[in-house]
């Protein structure tokens, strides 16, 4: 078992933090790169618990994903995280099927990842805008030394935003997907 330490924030200016990576010393990890992830639950039993099991293909496979429920320490979310990769996306799929689990909702991004210390920053394009997570034991420090400010931190996860984006958007999709003019954006 691990646990998840992470701080999420809307990001307006990307090549400026880009910049101040560098900077201050960050590896440039994964270059931008689609990932789509579905949601899986039974009966809403892991929604209602405040978890979610996922299930991400992106440039580097696919993984599936359990996230317990989360608790904050000054905008830093923290929950218990089990993941591991899969060879097979489709074969997962219908093994959660077997075991009574259904898609619930998907969500889309672009990610890059860069390493600065032990903590992993991902730069995320989504169909509502760009925002900027720090995961790691030192999510805080990072951010602030990267020009951050951890108190901006959302504590909402990205199909929360996605519903209040929605409630300003009315003609936005159910789930978190790009339209086609959309992920030619960048």
């Amino acid at each position: 078992m691990t646990r998840e330490r992470e701080l999420k924030l809307t990001l307006a200016d990307k090549a400026g933090l880009r910049e101040r990576l560098r900077r201050v010393g960050a590896c440039l990890l994964h270059d931008e790169s689609f990932e789509d992830n579905t949601l899986w639950d039974r009966a809403g039993e892991l929604r209602a618990a405040g978890s979610l099991l996922r299930l991400r293909r992106d440039g580097q496979g696919a993984r599936l994903t359990y996230k317990g429920p989360p608790v904050f320490d000054r905008g830093v979310k923290i929950r218990r995280e089990h993941e591991t990769g899969v060879a097979d996306g489709e074969s997962v799929e219908a093994i959660l099927e077997a075991l009574g689990y259904a898609p619930t909702r998907r969500y889309q991004k672009y990610r890059e990842e860069w390493q600065l210390g032990d903590v992993v920053i991902a730069l995320d394009r989504t169909p509502m805008g760009d925002f900027v997570e720090f995961e790691g034991a030192a999510a805080r420090t990072a951010a602030e030394r990267c020009g951050c400010d951890p108190a901006a931190a959302l504590e909402a996860d990205y199909l929360t935003l996605w519903e209040g984006y929605r409630q300003r958007h009315p003609e936005a999709p159910t789930d978190m997907l790009f339209s086609a003019a959309q992920a030619g954006d960048g």
